[in-house]
């Protein structure tokens, strides 16, 4: 997934608009699930076989405990255990194979990221009468419970999608708890890809805040270039890198021009985080939030 990191976060930039309902089989039965805008969508009644394109959807997909009924996914979803057995993973993320799609025949689709809202490559997919269901990246933590309950209600089982989101809250809390009991501040710079971080408006912004940290590019929106520079003005106390494409991300930073008077990068808090878990937007991101919290904080987390 080499340069798909950047293609991923960028896509979050668009405004987040409410979930499309593209395109509906004629002759299956059908019922209506409700978004959290209060739009109304058209589902078939029994979803035994689903494709995704999109990882994050997949992945929630397959909590809920409907990753066997996976028949095909794009090739970011490689490392999701739990899809259904000889699944297809070959899908271009913005230019999927919409024959085979048509001759697999799905009950439904999940398009997320920055395929959705792209229409044009699943036209024939729309045309065969395929249930599409686009949603766009979302940006907030409260986003991303609203997307596992809207999951949940299309695959009709609403239980499942609460007791994910109680399970997901509950180490939120956990976390917060602890967060609230901390005085001292510390600065945080996220590095998403080399001198590519995030704003307000992004839900690893939340995951520091939650941690009890700062985000030193708090105050600018969404995901941002950086100039060196300010991030050596900054001066933050921990540098997290969720870049998965260089050989030793770690090392490229420590090598940089100016970054040796980094308090971060003289006192050894550099740290990695793994890529899915902090920019995939699902469940999971409670695990960043822990290893983000560890790297801040470790006299405070385990």
């Amino acid at each position: 997934m080499k340069k798909l990191l950047v293609l991923l976060f960028a896509s979050t930039l668009f405004t987040l608009s409410a979930c499309a309902n593209i395109g509906t089989p004629p002759q299956a039965q059908m019922r209506e699930v409700i978004n959290r805008d209060g739009d109304i969508f058209t589902v078939p009644t029994q979803i035994d076989t689903i494709v995704t394109l999109g990882p994050s959807k997949a992945e929630i997909l397959v909590a809920l405990g409907f990753g066997e009924r996976i028949v095909a996914t794009d090739r970011f979803a490689y490392d999701i255990v739990g899809l259904g057995e000889g699944v297809a993973r070959e899908f271009g993320i913005m230019d999927p194979d919409a024959e085979y799609i048509v001759n697999l025949m799905p009950d439904i689709i999940f398009v997320s990221g920055p395929a959705a809202g792209v229409e044009e490559p699943l036209a024939p997919v729309i045309a065969a009468g395929i249930t599409v269901i686009s949603m766009p990246t979302s940006t907030t933590v409260a986003g991303i419970i609203e997307d596992i309950r809207f999951v949940a209600a299309v695959m009709g089982d609403y239980d499942a999608g609460e007791v994910l989101i109680s399970t997901m809250q509950a180490e939120i809390d956990e976390i917060a708890q602890i967060a609230e009991t901390i005085s001292e501040v510390r600065t945080v710079y996220f590095e998403v890809a080399p001198l590519f971080s995030l704003g307000s408006g992004t839900f690893l912004n939340e995951l520091i805040e939650l941690a009890g940290a700062r985000n030193i590019f708090t105050e600018q929106q969404g995901w941002i270039p950086v100039d060196a520079e300010v991030v050596i003005y900054a001066n933050p106390d921990v540098i997290i890198t969720s870049t998965n494409f260089l050989d030793d991300p770690i090392a490229e930073i420590l090598e940089r021009p100016g970054f040796d008077a980094i308090t971060a990068v003289q006192s050894g808090n550099v740290f990695p985080i793994d890529t899915a878990t902090s920019n995939r937007p699902t469940h999971n991101i409670t695990r960043a939030l822990r290893y983000i919290a560890i790297a801040v904080y470790p006299e405070y987390f385990q």
